[in-house]
């Protein structure tokens, strides 16, 4: 410690006993009282100047910092009025009251920190019960990500797997007025509570291995994706990891892709993908699984969890998930630098389609100087992750490459696109194709519901899978 740290130690030490404002009479030692005046003195030392430093520099609290008399006093009267006239305890649904009025959690955690509490499976959550668990292990002081970390996280884990979240997303399946039209078919619950969580690892999960420690989740954007999802009745306008329609977009593009609808997609499926968007280079590598070690176990084949990762990755190629999941792919000998060379070998097979579409080709010496023009790496003979961090333009360079589509769009310059970004700078590249897709999905199952008589184009589709 330094010597100026232990010198305002040393004056914040040094207690005066009229701020203390020491009551006339203090209790004898051992006196019941005495406990109550001790709370007192040390929640107003923790007010005087000088203190939080101190408590800085000498306290390190492992378990959280504990709360203030006052915090405690107040807490505890609320948790009097919530359980008043319930001795037994409350039951899961007269609890949601203390999870979102009380701990300040989203409404759909109620399930979750029930059992964490009844840990006898009792069906009753008591008063003591919850005191102990939310304020004398210092839970009440905690910021919300570390207070929803402890609550999903299993006993003796410093991470979360994908498997702490299923109770959470059955919650909201169950109570969420937005997705109350989805219990007349589980199937769809299932895989709508996959894709969500599936989303959230593909954006948070930095370190992968399907584990999410904390200092990730305080760094993304999921603890305000919660709060939006319980606040908000339209669940299509939570735009970040639970829109119900942007579901309904990737589970109905692996659908159309999964022509035998044996739940996995092999390369000549995915080379269909956006109207054959996609070189044989960049397929080869997604299969080669590079970029990502395919979840299906399945030699060849790619499972859904993969096509969600590869599908966001793929329209929204300006997010960093995104931007590490193409990098791996152009970086053919696996040294993180993008050469010349690599560059040149991806950019080869979208001349040569160039060519069989009558286009007019273009050099890749002028595609090169273009690429550097626009991404302006520290080094002009190689591209880094680092690059790309700084770059808006990362998509367009991507898509130069192995995306023809893309690529001849963007030199198009379609003045339909701009004009949706000026208008909605705030929406991603996701959002935005997630909409469109939707607008056509929705258009076509119209389409066949005017033309079939049952009006259920789901019935046949929806036995396979599940």
């Amino acid at each position: 410690m330094e010597a100026a740290d232990l010198s305002a130690a040393a004056e914040a030490l040094a207690l005066q006993v009229d701020l203390l404002q020491l009551p006339p009479e203090i209790p004898a030692p051992g006196a019941p009282a005495l406990s109550v005046v001790l709370d007192r003195l040390f929640a107003h030392w923790l007010t005087l100047p000088d203190t939080v430093a101190l408590v800085g520099c000498l306290f390190y609290f492992q378990d959280g910092r504990p709360p203030t008399y006052e915090l405690k006093k107040q807490c505890i009267a609320i948790v009097d009025q919530l359980f008043a006239g319930h001795s037994n305890g409350l039951r899961i649904q007269e609890f949601r009251l203390v999870t979102r009025e009380l701990c300040k959690l989203p409404s759909f955690f109620t399930t979750v920190l029930f059992g964490k509490i009844d840990k006898e499976n009792t069906g009753f959550v008591t008063r003591d019960a919850f005191i102990d668990f939310w304020l004398n292990s210092n839970m009440v002081t905690m910021d919300v990500a570390t207070q929803v970390f402890i609550t999903l996280k299993q006993k003796n884990q410093d991470f979360l797997t994908k498997e702490d979240f299923k109770p959470v997303l059955r919650d909201l399946l169950d109570n969420h007025p937005g997705l109350e039209f989805l219990k007349s078919t589980p199937e769809f619950q299932e895989r709508y509570a996959e894709t969500v969580v599936y989303r959230i690892f593909y954006c948070l999960s930095r370190i992968g291995g399907g584990h999410l420690t904390l200092r990730e989740l305080k760094r993304g954007n999921l603890i305000d994706a919660l709060r939006h999802a319980d606040d908000e009745e339209d669940i299509n306008k939570v735009l970040k990891y639970f829109s119900y329609e942007h579901f309904y977009v990737i589970y109905c593009k692996f659908w159309e892709l999964d022509t035998d609808h044996d739940f996995f997609i092999d390369k000549e499926n995915l080379i269909k993908y956006g109207n054959h968007a996609l070189t044989y280079r960049i397929v080869d590598r997604i299969f080669s699984e590079v970029p990502r070690k395919f979840t299906s176990k399945v030699e060849g084949k790619m499972g859904y969890e993969d096509f969600v990762h590869f599908i966001l990755s793929e329209e929204d190629k300006s997010s960093e998930p995104s931007q590490e999941y193409w990098f791996r792919c152009i970086d053919v000998d696996g040294n993180g630098i993008l050469t010349h060379n690599e560059l040149q070998f991806f950019f080869e097979e979208q001349f040569h389609r160039m060519e069989c579409m009558a286009q007019e080709p273009v050099l890749f010496e002028d595609i090169l100087c273009q690429l550097i023009d626009m991404i302006g790496p520290e080094n002009e003979t190689f591209f880094t992750l680092k690059d790309f961090r700084r770059c808006k333009l990362s998509g367009h360079f991507f898509n130069i490459l192995f995306n023809l589509n893309k690529f001849m769009a963007f030199e198009a310059r379609d003045p339909f696109l701009i004009r949706q970004m000026r208008e909605e700078p705030s929406l991603t590249d996701w959002d935005r194709f997630a909409r469109r897709e939707y607008i056509r999905l929705a258009m076509e199952e119209d389409g066949e519901d005017a033309s079939n008589a049952s009006g259920d184009v789901w019935d046949e589709s929806l036995e396979s899978p599940f």
